[in-house]
């Protein structure tokens, strides 16, 4: 089954090259090249350890897992953001204040997370603890972008088969494996223990999901028509005003008014006497 989920990895990486997917989602292409770079080296080093003669590669296994697994959480924190700026593409005014808001929750979700691990182990055993709390974080993240899209695939005419629905799909199912395998496994778990080839099964499934998106044709975006009255057009026009200094305008301060008025009048009064008085000599 591993073999099959490198086939499956392979097989999606030449796709998403061959179709240059990498322009729209670099993130995601980054992410394809560490498995299908990273998964060959990592079974053949996970092999050697195992075996009698092998011990002493152990902690080659573990700082080379360990590192994939860290930068593999890390981008996919950058493919939840391509996702989400691809989604909201057809609303640019949204998609620059969503943007900014979502990095906010992605920072407040891994410090949460952080705050919320208990380091009981220390010096290098702790790493696999940072790293499982920061997978978890990223994969909260997973599930709440594909429940957004869910929820907002009408108003934001957003197709079933676009690939960036296919994308947070697959992580969403990923997302979820992990939950439910860390939820039911043991810590004294085996690598042939039923729940395990669930889980891989499931990981092939997911895979295979992308696989299917790739080679499919991808489906054209329709444009966005919405009324001008619309709410989410509201939205988008307020969000694309906001940063904007516009042009300044000088505005000159009215004089008093009142006080000019008066001044106006006693001067008038002045005069209509002092003609007056002459008048009466004349």
């Amino acid at each position: 089954m591993s073999v099959a989920e490198f086939a499956l990895w392979a097989t999606l990486g030449f796709l998403f090259w061959k179709k240059k997917l990498y322009q729209r989602f670099p993130g995601m292409a980054s992410y394809l090249a560490l498995r299908v770079a990273s998964m060959p080296t990592l079974m053949a080093t996970l092999y050697i350890q195992s075996q009698p003669w092998g011990r002493s590669y152990y902690a080659v296994y573990f700082f080379a897992y360990w590192t994939v697994y860290i930068t593999s959480a890390v981008l996919l924190l950058l493919v939840c953001i391509e996702v989400f700026r691809s989604a909201l593409s057809a609303l640019p005014g949204l998609m620059k204040i969503g943007i900014v808001i979502f990095r906010w929750a992605i920072l407040v979700s891994v410090v949460l997370t952080f705050s919320s691990i208990s380091f009981v182990h220390h010096g290098l055993a702790a790493v696999p603890d940072i790293a499982v709390g920061l997978m978890r974080s990223v994969s909260v993240v997973e599930l709440c972008l594909l429940a957004f899209l869910c929820l907002s695939m009408n108003a934001l005419r957003l197709s079933i088969r676009d690939l960036a629905f296919g994308i947070a799909l697959g992580f969403g199912v990923m997302s979820s494996n992990d939950f439910v395998f860390a939820a039911l496994t043991s810590r004294k778990a085996t690598m042939t223990g039923t729940l395990q080839f669930v889980y891989e099964a499931v990981l092939l499934a997911s895979v295979a999901i992308w696989v299917a998106y790739c080679a499919l044709p991808q489906a054209v975006r329709k444009p966005l028509m919405m009324p001008a009255n619309s709410t989410i057009y509201r939205w988008n026009e307020i969000a694309s005003a906001l940063g904007h200094t516009g042009t300044q305008i000088a505005v000159q301060q009215p004089a008093n008014s009142f006080f000019l008025t008066d001044v106006e009048k006693v001067v008038e009064k002045v005069l209509t006497r002092n003609l007056k008085g002459r008048a009466s000599e004349s």
